[in-house]
């Protein structure tokens, strides 16, 4: 078979070169036919047949040069001249033309050049055809034309950003020129393009936010900061390419929010404050959007909230008290009241409406943002723990909830569901509270108050709130309380054993008597008091006394009149009364079934009172609201002269009245009992640490107290220095020799 002849280089370039006019030519659109399988057929033959040419017929060295000549030919001859007569939006389109011309050539020539990819390329590690073809035109056109083109395209987007229509997939075509050009790279895109987009962008921006912060107020200056900000995204949707986004929205951010943030926040009758002060919800939201893009740019919108709440409590606590005081000075005189619950009973109310203003702009305006949430808690901390007129938050909230809780208090005329929405809005309120142990003290005062007198609205309502607090401050807190609630129901079973003793025994005696037998670690510290009873009430006691020692062994009965009630009938000369007072008050009453007159001095020796508790005792019987008994002088203080008589012509327009209970400084013993058991608290937190760390310097030890009881109060440094040295004279610590600022746990 004979061998066949070889193609010369030349020659066989000559007829590929035809090929390649016969493409440049319906690339042009000029008239020429396409091309046929056999057409392609024979290209592709050539160049197999020079390729695989015996040495030194070989020709695919040169094969491969001139097929990166053909394309600098095309584009020297063609494509750069028809470049160089187009500007702005038109070389746009004529690039994006020539770039689609180019890949359709570079795909039929690669095709053409099959054999040298197949083979060739990859024994020398060279460019593949495809890459040759893209390596020609960036290094021939787009080296030359992307300053130009770029400029085209920067100037359409500022026209886009002044509210012209620009031809999106113009500019989305071209830039992919830019991407495509980097072979897989970013590099073009980002240092011919996106670098000077970065710079236009932050210029374009600086001048818009220069005009507008002089001219607008803050709501209409957030409003365009937030078409911007969605105008950028838009355009990164629409033609850029999405590793932009973050770098050209943080230009934007830096310019128009964060170099504005602190004369934005504080522009006049327009900035954060104003806009909290008028409850413009919707803008603040808007505020909490654009400044939580900015690294640190919510912690000054959270410190103006903060401030803003904290000033409207602190308002509200001025305003309090100087209505209590007015009113005080107002009744000053006047028959003795609580002159100063009604206006604390507001301003709990109010508390309460403000915390669920001020949660709910957290909620909806700050997207619950815990940092909001931390401002909230530090601003009502803040004013939450002032006095108002004197009186702790602990007490008002104390005070508020008993009111609530009382049959005939402002709970009454409110739904069960309206009254457990108000009482656990309470207890969320108490986490703003440092004397938590004031507030138990004071709750577990007015609880035993309704249980013992039967005033509890409900005792549904008692347990939910003793759920609350246990889950608000632990089971501790509420261990007391709860026992309280669970003796009342077993003091009922008892005076139901009781009766039913009475009547196994034929026992029988002159009044109804109803005894409530209580476990005296749950309940407060009462004052004990040997009151001299009346003789019916002597037989019912001494009755009692029978029964519970024939059922119950090892129990020693002690009684706290001053908490028990009567009910007494008064026969005044307009009408018959029933009188609801407490044992010491009745016992005083009855002595004037015998005597029509009787001096302070005889009351005293017949009930058996000291000083202190006659005097309260009258003067709630004699000088208050019901004026029972008739007192000489007639005047609203209580000396030992006065001289006391049954009060015949008392008139009222009901038939049934309570008389108030003998005021007492409750306040001052609650807050003797709480710094009392404080230093126990204080003594246990410093003896607990010590015993687990044997040896802490002074600092530490102090700083380890103050952290195990703050849950509870908020401890003075100073009483626990006071008891550092109480443990050391006691030997539970002792200084150590050669520094005395560290302790040591005696074992």
């Amino acid at each position: 078979m004979q061998d066949r002849k070889p193609i010369e280089l030349e020659a066989g370039w000559t007829f590929m070169q035809n090929g390649i006019m016969k493409l440049r030519k319906l690339l042009e659109g000029e008239e020429e036919e396409q091309f046929t399988a056999e057409n392609y057929m024979m290209l592709y033959t050539t160049i197999y047949n020079m390729c695989t040419q015996k040495p030194p017929y070989d020709y695919s060295e040169q094969l491969y040069n001139r097929y990166k000549d053909s394309f600098s030919l095309y584009i020297r001859e063609k494509v750069l001249p028809a470049l160089r007569e187009h500007h702005e939006e038109y070389l746009l389109r004529e690039l994006y033309k020539r770039w689609g011309n180019h890949k359709v050539m570079v795909r039929w020539l690669s095709r053409f050049f099959n054999y040298l990819d197949r083979y060739y390329i990859t024994r020398h590690s060279l460019h593949s055809l495809n890459d040759v073809g893209l390596i020609r035109f960036r290094d021939d056109v787009y080296t030359e034309v992307k300053v130009q083109a770029r400029g085209a395209i920067l100037a359409l987007i500022e026209r886009e950003r002044e509210g012209e229509q620009v031809d999106r997939a113009l500019l989305k075509n071209v830039l992919g020129i830019f991407i495509e050009v980097g072979m897989g790279g970013m590099d073009c895109y980002a240092d011919d393009f996106e670098k000077q987009l970065l710079s236009d962008s932050a210029a374009h921006y600086k001048k818009k936010a220069t005009a507008w912060i002089a001219e607008d107020s803050c709501p209409d200056y957030m409003l365009k900061a937030e078409e911007c900000l969605k105008a950028e995204e838009e355009r990164v949707a629409n033609y850029l390419h999405v590793d932009t986004k973050p770098k050209l929205l943080k230009e934007v951010e830096t310019e128009i929010l964060e170099h504005y943030e602190s004369e934005l926040l504080e522009k006049d009758n327009s900035g954060a404050a104003s806009l909290m002060r008028d409850d413009k919800k919707e803008d603040l939201a808007r505020m909490y959007r654009l400044f939580q893009r900015i690294p640190k740019g919510l912690e000054p919108v959270a410190e103006i909230f903060k401030k803003h709440v904290e000033a409207e409590g602190m308002k509200l606590v001025k305003e309090v008290t100087e209505a209590i005081q007015s009113k005080k000075e107002k009744d000053a005189g006047k028959p003795s009241k609580d002159s100063g619950s009604t206006h604390e009973q507001q301003y709990m109310k109010t508390v309460i409406e403000l915390h669920d203003k001020y949660l709910q702009y957290v909620v909806e305006s700050f997207n619950n943002s815990s940092l909001f949430h931390k401002a909230l808690k530090e601003a009502f901390e803040s004013f939450c723990n002032k006095t108002v007129a004197g009186i702790t938050s602990a007490e008002l909230m104390a005070n508020f909830c008993n009111t609530l809780l009382t049959r005939g208090g402002g709970g009454d005329k409110m739904t069960d569901d309206a009254v457990e929405e108000m009482l656990d809005k309470v207890v969320k309120l108490l986490a703003y509270i440092s004397d938590k142990d004031l507030f138990a003290e004071f709750y577990r005062k007015r609880l035993s108050r309704r249980l013992l007198a039967e005033r509890s609205a409900s005792d549904d309502h008692e347990r939910a709130v003793l759920t609350r607090l246990k889950q608000q401050c632990g089971a501790q807190f509420t261990s007391k309380m709860e026992g309280m609630v669970t003796d009342l129901q077993l003091a009922r079973e008892k005076q139901q054993g009781f009766e039913a003793w009475q009547k196994e025994n034929g026992k029988t005696i002159s009044i109804d008597m109803s005894v409530q037998v209580l476990t005296t670690g749950f309940w407060p510290q009462y004052k004990v008091v040997d009151l001299a009873l009346p003789q019916e009430m002597v037989d019912g006691v001494s009755l009692f006394k029978e029964f519970y020692e024939a059922t119950v062994k090892h129990r020693r009965l002690q009684w706290y009149y001053h908490h028990g009630y009567a009910n007494l009938r008064a026969n005044f000369r307009s009408k018959p009364i029933d009188i609801t007072t407490n044992t010491t008050q009745a016992t005083v009453l009855l002595l004037f079934n015998a005597d029509e007159k009787l001096s302070l001095q005889e009351i005293k020796e017949r009930v058996n009172l000291p000083d202190e508790d006659i005097i309260r005792i009258l003067h709630s019987i004699s000088c208050g609201k019901y004026r029972i008994l008739a007192k000489e002088p007639n005047n609203k203080t209580i000396n030992k002269a006065d001289i006391f008589t049954f009060n015949a012509a008392f008139t009222d327009r009901m038939r049934r009245i309570r008389l108030p209970a003998p005021p007492s400084d409750e306040r001052k013993k609650v807050v003797e009992d709480v710094d009392r058991d404080r230093r126990y608290s204080i003594d246990a937190a410093i003896v607990r640490t010590m015993k687990s760390r044997k040896i802490l310097q002074h600092q530490q030890l102090v700083l380890e107290v103050v952290q195990q009881l703050q849950r509870m109060f908020q401890p003075d440094i100073r009483v626990i220095k006071k008891r550092i040295e109480d443990l050391i004279n006691r030997e539970y610590l002792e200084r150590d020799k050669d520094n005395p600022n560290t302790f040591r746990y005696m074992a």
